[in-house]
C-alpha cells in the first residue's frame, strides 16, 4: 500500500518550521534542529519501526541555513522526497536529499535576502513609517498585522508547492530562470533601499560662521544644497552601506557608532537635535 502524508501531518510539519525554524539557532548549526522538528511529524508517519524512523532523521541531523520565509519550499520539497523514499523510490536516498538541500541553501538565501529582507521589508517599514508622522502608534500595528500575514500565508504556499513539486522545483530555482530571478530581485532591492533612504533619512548641520555683530555669514547647509542637496543624508547612508558590507560590523555596532557621532556633533555645535527646554 502506497504511503501518503496526511494533510493533518503536512500542517503540523509546516507550523514547525513556521514558528521553529531558529530552534537551538547557533554558528555551528544554524537551522539544522529547525529543519529536524519540522520533518520529525513526517518520518514518525511514514515510518512505523523506530529504527527506520531514527535512520531516516539522521538525513536532516546535516548543517542547514537559508532565508527562513522562501526556504519553506525546501522544506516542502523534502517533505515529497521523503515521501517517495518511504514508497521506495530507489533513487531518493540520504545523498540525494541532502545533496538537493546543499544546493538550494544558496540560491533560496540569495533569492531570499533581495526579495524579504532587501525589498518587502523595507516597503512595509516605509509605509509604516509614513503611517506613524506625529507619534501614531498606526504604523506600528500595520507593520506587525501585515508581515505576519504575509510571512505566514508566503510560507505555508511555500511549503504547500514544495511538496507539490518536489524536485521539479530544483530546475528552475538552481538554473538560469533563478540566476536571473536573483539578480531582477536584487536590483529592485537596492532601488526600494535607496528610494526608502532619499525619503525617510535626513541628516543636516546646523554650523555656521558669525560675523563681529553676531550675524550669519556662512550657513554651510546652505552652501551644500547649492553643490549638492542631500550630500550629508547620502553620506551618511553610504557610511552605513561600507560599515555594515565592508567591513562587517553588525547593525548594532553601526547604530551604536552614529550615537557616538551624533553626540559629538551636537556637542560641538555640528548638529542642533532641535531639543526645546
Amino acid at each position: 500500500m502506497e504511503k501518503k502524508i496526511s494533510k493533518k501531518t503536512l500542517s503540523k510539519s509546516f507550523h514547525h518550521w513556521y514558528y521553529g525554524n531558529l530552534t537551538c539557532f547557533s554558528q555551528e548549526h544554524m537551522q539544522t534542529f529547525g529543519y529536524l522538528t519540522s520533518m520529525l511529524p513526517i518520518i514518525e508517519e511514514l515510518y512505523d519501526k523506530k529504527e527506520d524512523q531514527a535512520n531516516a532523521i539522521k538525513t536532516y541531523t546535516a548543517f542547514f541555513n537559508t532565508e527562513p520565509q522562501l526556504g519553506a519550499i525546501i522544506v516542502g520539497i523534502t517533505a515529497g522526497l521523503e515521501e517517495a523514499r518511504a514508497n521506495g523510490a530507489e533513487d531518493v536516498d540520504d545523498e540525494t536529499i541532502n545533496g538537493l538541500r546543499a544546493g538550494l541553501m544558496g540560491p533560496i538565501a540569495g533569492i531570499g535576502d533581495s526579495l524579504v529582507v532587501g525589498t518587502i521589508i523595507p516597503i512595509l517599514l516605509g509605509i509604516a513609517m509614513g503611517m506613524s508622522t506625529g507619534g501614531s502608534p498606526v504604523g506600528a500595528i500595520f507593520y506587525i498585522i501585515v508581515w505576519n500575514l504575509f510571512a505566514y500565508f508566503g510560507m505555508r504556499f511555500l511549503y504547500y508547492t514544495g511538496y507539490d513539486l518536489g524536485g521539479k522545483a530544483v530546475d528552475f530555482l538552481v538554473g538560469a530562470q533563478g540566476e536571473a530571478l536573483r539578480e531582477s530581485i536584487t536590483m529592485l532591492g537596492g532601488i526600494v533601499i535607496g528610494a526608502v533612504a532619499a525619503t525617510w533619512v535626513s541628516v543636516t548641520t546646523s554650523f555656521q560662521l558669525l560675523n563681529s555683530e553676531g550675524e550669519a555669514y556662512l550657513v554651510l547647509q546652505d552652501k551644500l544644497d547649492e553643490v549638492y542637496p542631500s550630500l550629508l543624508t547620502a553620506a551618511f547612508v553610504m557610511l552605513c552601506w561600507y560599515l555594515l558590507s565592508k567591513r562587517k560590523m553588525s547593525p548594532i555596532q553601526v547604530m551604536l557608532l552614529l550615537v557616538v557621532i551624533a553626540f559629538i556633533g551636537v556637542l560641538i555645535g555640528f548638529f542642533d537635535p532641535g531639543l526645546v527646554y
